[in-house]
């Protein structure tokens, strides 16, 4: 093959896996120019358009529009230059790919209601510094004025800069929760409670949930029944673990919110830490024990 070899624009579409029509839409606007013509009008490529071509369609499935891709094959500007520049903007679209991917499964597994879709869908979109505030203010909503700084850095959640599709979606769940008033009412009452039995330090003495999951789990294990003689000193061991103002069966039936649950395995996916162990099937079990004791 030489320099003086042409091809039809058939043979051009075989040698490059083009189709006809798009080497003829590139011909017409320049991207590749015939070498010449037939007697009878048909146009005839060199050698060089095989080679101009397989460089325009690699920059094509790349994603580069047309005139960028002509400026590059004409050595008009730097490829490097144009490859950061794109992949730039091609990361800005995987965020918003992540997020709409995130927030279609969401309304799916929730069932959520148009409302609650475009309330999530605003909340995903928050700049950082609106996000912050929103943090912000629901932290101050649930321990403002209780000194328990300690216990609320276990309640922030922390975006990263590059969430993935689980931690964005979880964001948007989460923040939706926060806004809810009921909850941030029921969550104020649950720390005012870790308030009123903490040592003047600020620190609480310790987390009632925590304590009633460990001193069930025994007897879950075992299948001791929650009325049962045998689970006594359970309760007795749960009911000492109580100290604050709350009838202690009003308080186990509040604690076992499902939102509550929901909030605390949103933030560990947000923050990125391990799945947090369920409390219901403890506190479901304190609760029927106590019941059963105080009918």
């Amino acid at each position: 093959m030489d320099g003086n070899t042409h091809y039809s624009i058939g043979e051009l579409a075989r040698l490059t896996g083009l189709s006809v029509k798009t080497i003829r839409y590139y011909s017409d606007r320049g991207i590749v120019t015939p070498a010449g013509r037939t007697s009878a009008g048909y146009r005839r490529y060199g050698t060089d358009c095989v080679a101009r071509l397989g460089l325009v369609r690699t920059l094509r499935e790349l994603g580069l529009g047309l005139g960028t891709v002509r400026a590059v094959v004409d050595r008009e500007v730097p490829l490097p230059e144009v490859a950061a520049a794109h992949a730039e903007a091609l990361e800005v679209q995987i965020r918003v790919l992540r997020l709409r991917q995130a927030l279609l499964a969401a309304v799916a597994e929730r069932r959520l209601t148009p409302e609650e879709t475009d309330l999530m869908h605003q909340l995903a979109r928050l700049t950082d510094d609106e996000r912050r505030r929103l943090v912000d203010d629901f932290l101050h909503a649930v321990f403002g004025g209780l000194a328990l700084d300690g216990v609320a850095r276990t309640m922030t959640p922390e975006l990263s800069g590059e969430p993935d599709a689980a931690q964005t979606r979880a964001w948007a769940e989460w923040a939706a929760l926060a806004q809810d008033p009921g909850f941030r009412a029921d969550l104020r009452e649950t720390v005012r409670e870790v308030a009123a039995e903490s040592p003047q330090n600020g620190l609480p003495r310790r987390n009632f949930t925590a304590a009633v999951r460990d001193l069930v789990a025994p007897a879950l294990a075992a299948g001791l029944a929650p009325a049962s003689r045998e689970a006594d000193p359970i309760v007795a061991a749960v009911t000492a673990e109580h100290t604050g103002p709350e009838e202690l069966l009003p308080r186990l039936r509040r604690l076992n919110d499902a939102r509550r649950e929901r909030y605390v395995h949103l933030l560990a996916v947000i923050n990125g830490w391990p799945a947090p162990e369920s409390p219901a099937p403890a506190l479901d079990w304190a609760a029927e024990a106590v019941r059963v004791r105080t009918a």
